[in-house]
């Protein structure tokens, strides 16, 4: 693992020690790579190579030929990706450096100066990896950011239908709360069949329905235009396929994180189920449950407001050995962004602003603490008595940072969720506050005797 600064005193004052002597440094574009090394390794210690995959392994065989242990690269959009993984197979230890990390120095800004500003920081140990998982994990997390923009383009199949429909007059959203749901969908395929008798459709509506049978008649009285009938058929065959690849995508989840799990060396725990109940919209096809058992031996899901979606998301996201590449708790929930970047000069505190950027595990908690607005428990509490302190975002932040912190916890120690810390800790800040009170009503009969 690449080494980070140190200094030294010298009889001229502190200096940098190079601590990484065998580092090289990629400066990353769609057409080329430029790579540096030393320049004691080779005659021609800066090269510049083609993007292609033969191109890839040369540069790996020149890396080896060059002594080189560790390597610094920029990440640029995905172009960074295939070197990165032949580079970490070939046993290279490789840093994905934050493009604002690497900024050059002012003056003629070329991409052989790049590489070598790369190489010459990350041999003092200057440069902050960004987190990356081991390659099996990124195969995983790849294929949960696909079934993620699968039920975005769903979802946007379902706002095309609505559309439709409403420009015919037809207000099946005003009787039912899901048009998706089973009185919905019958009444659509229906329509799209040929049939638009208002009688004859609204009789297909579950009895259980809110609605009355005749308000549901009169919200099928439409026009039944031929090009927006058309325009429903087609969202709702985009919207089926849609579902069929989402299940497709969950077989590959699940085929793929069993394969992860099997070669995880985890401690075997029994599973303790959660109580939650299964999401009734885009749920996941496989037990999500049990894979995150398998990989981090306790069961994250208890934690309050962790749906089996986020729980899914996580697991791609952050892999197994997550716990490996944080110091502390603090260093991952700087990285997840719920914490204040604070900004302090002079002695006095200029900002404490959450950064404006998107991390997918921040994302991720912040969700999970927005569904705890109205939970009755102490996270629940504490959502609230925050939002009324500093409104709901500044209470999304910091409940989202608490379920982070419980989380990392959890995880890296292997402890199961415990609520009843949370109670006594908010048991004991009640009694404290009660004692305050009594204080304070005492000091006040005190005063109000001085005065009579």
């Amino acid at each position: 693992m690449a080494k980070l600064a140190k200094k030294r005193q010298t009889s001229k004052g502190l200096r940098f020690e190079v601590v990484n002597p065998n580092s090289a440094g990629i400066d990353v574009s769609p057409k080329e790579f430029q790579v540096c090394v030393p320049a004691d390794r080779d005659g021609d210690c800066n090269r510049t190579f083609g993007v292609y995959t033969e191109d890839l392994h040369l540069i790996s065989e020149w890396l080896k030929a060059c002594r080189i242990d560790t390597v610094s690269m920029e990440s640029t959009g995905v172009y960074w990706l295939p070197i990165f993984r032949i580079l970490k197979e070939d046993g290279f230890d490789v840093i994905l450096v934050n493009a604002s990390d690497v900024k050059n120095y002012s003056g003629k800004k070329t991409d052989a100066s790049d590489a070598e500003w790369f190489m010459l920081l990350h041999s003092y140990g200057l440069l902050k990896p960004c987190f990356q998982p081991e390659n099996i994990a990124r195969t995983l997390r790849n294929l949960v950011r696909h079934r993620d923009t699968l039920i975005r383009s769903a979802s946007r199949e379902v706002l095309h239908l609505q559309k439709a429909m409403e420009q015919m007059n037809l207000k099946l959203d005003n009787v039912f709360s899901d048009i998706l749901g089973k009185s919905g969908q019958s009444i659509i395929k229906a329509i799209l069949s040929g049939e638009h008798d208002p009688k004859i459709l609204a009789a297909m509506a579950d009895p259980r329905c809110k609605k009355s049978v005749e308000e549901i008649e009169k919200s099928l009285q439409a026009t039944w235009d031929e090009e927006h009938l058309f325009e429903m058929s087609q969202s709702d065959a985009l919207y089926q396929t849609y579902q069929r690849l989402i299940a497709e995508c969950d077989t590959k989840i699940s085929e793929i994180a069993n394969k992860y799990s099997a070669i995880v060396d985890v401690p075997k725990a029994e599973l303790l189920r959660s109580e939650k109940q299964n999401a009734k919209k885009n749920s996941i096809g496989f037990d999500i449950e049990k894979v995150a058992f398998d990989l981090w031996a306790v069961n994250v899901i208890r934690i309050p407001g962790m749906s089996r979606s986020s729980l899914l998301r996580l697991v791609g996201e952050l892999g197994c050995n997550f716990m490996e590449k944080f110091q502390d708790v603090k260093h991952f929930l700087s990285w997840t962004n719920l914490v204040p970047n604070n900004k302090i000069s002079g002695g006095a505190l200029l900002s404490s602003k959450v950064p404006k950027k998107k991390n997918p595990v921040g994302i991720v908690f912040r969700q999970c603490a927005s569904s705890l607005k109205a939970a009755k428990n102490p996270l629940g509490d504490y959502f609230r008595h925050m939002r009324a302190k500093g409104g709901y975002l500044q209470a999304m932040i910091a409940t989202g940072k608490k379920l982070a912190t419980i989380f990392f916890i959890m995880v890296s120690r292997k402890v199961e969720y415990n609520e009843m810390v949370y109670t006594n800790h908010r048991k004991a800040e009640l009694q404290n506050k009660m004692e305050y009170l009594k204080r304070r009503v005492e000091r006040m009969k005190i005063e109000i005797d001085n005065c009579g």
